[in-house]
C-alpha cells in the first residue's frame, strides 16, 4: 500500500497533503522571516519573534488545513481559540503587518492555493525590499524626540525659544507631565535640528536654561516607534 495514498484522521486530506502544507508553509514563512529581519531598522528586532513568524505561518496552514470547508468544525475552532488572551504590545507597527502576512500565506497554503501562496509571498516581500531600498515614505527633515526635565517654578512658555530658533529649523511641545513627586515637570518636543553637528553644543545650552536637569535627545525618530 503505498503510503501517500493513506488517509489521515479525516477523509479530506492525505499524508501527503500534510506534509506539502507544512513543507510550503514553513519556506515561505522563513522567506517572511528574512525579509523581516533585512528590513527592520531601529532597536526593537528579537528573534523570537522571527521564531514566531514562522510558527505562525505553519499553524495558521495547518488551522486552515483541519477546518477545510466545515463550518462546524470552524465555528468550534473559534470558540476554542477565544480563551487565548495575548497581553504582549506590538512594539513596531510594521510588525502587525508581518504578522498578517504569515498568516494570509499559511491560509492560502493551508486551503491548498499553493501557487497564489507562493506567487503572494515573492511580490508582497520584494514590495517591502524595494520600499525599505529606496527609503520610500522618509521625512525630509530628520526629527528628534526631545525630553527635558526643569524646576516646578520655571517658567517653561518662552525659556527655549531663543535656543529652538538658533539651533532647530522646527520645534512643538507635545506634552507636559510632572514628575519625580511633582518636584519637576517634563516637557517633551518634536524638533528638526539645522545641522546633527551641533547636537552637542545644543543639549548644553539647554542644559544651562534647565539648571543642569536631565535633558534627553532620541534620534532616529523616522525608524522609531515610540
Amino acid at each position: 500500500m503505498d503510503i501517500f495514498n493513506i488517509q489521515g484522521l479525516t477523509s479530506e486530506f492525505t499524508v501527503l497533503d500534510v506534509a506539502l502544507v507544512l513543507t510550503l508553509s514553513f519556506l515561505l514563512s522563513a522567506f517572511i522571516g528574512w525579509v523581516y529581519q533585512n528590513t527592520h531598522r531601529g532597536t526593537s528586532y528579537t528573534q523570537s519573534f522571527v521564531f514566531t513568524l514562522v510558527m505562525n505561518g505553519m499553524i495558521v496552514a495547518l488551522v486552515m488545513l483541519i477546518v477545510g470547508s466545515n463550518i462546524a468544525r470552524a465555528f468550534s475552532l473559534v470558540g476554542a481559540l477565544s480563551i487565548i488572551r495575548f497581553r504582549n504590545a506590538v512594539k513596531e507597527t510594521r510588525d502587525v503587518g508581518f504578522i498578517f502576512f504569515t498568516m494570509a500565506i499559511g491560509m492560502a497554503i493551508g486551503t491548498r492555493f499553493y501557487l497564489l501562496g507562493v506567487i503572494a509571498a515573492i511580490v508582497i516581500s520584494l514590495a517591502v525590499l524595494l520600499m525599505t531600498r529606496l527609503n520610500w515614505f522618509e521625512r525630509q527633515m530628520a526629527t528628534q524626540i526631545l525630553r527635558i526635565y526643569v524646576p516646578n517654578n520655571t517658567p517653561f512658555d518662552a525659556i527655549f525659544d531663543n535656543t529652538f530658533i538658533k539651533y532647530t529649523s522646527i520645534s512643538e511641545l507635545i506634552s507636559v507631565d510632572t514628575v519625580q513627586n511633582g518636584t519637576l515637570t517634563e516637557l517633551v518636543y518634536s524638533v528638526g535640528l539645522r545641522k546633527a553637528a551641533l547636537m552637542q553644543d545644543f543639549i548644553a545650552e539647554i542644559k544651562k536654561l534647565n539648571e543642569g536637569n536631565k535633558v534627553t535627545l532620541i534620534a532616529g525618530y523616522n525608524g522609531t516607534d515610540l
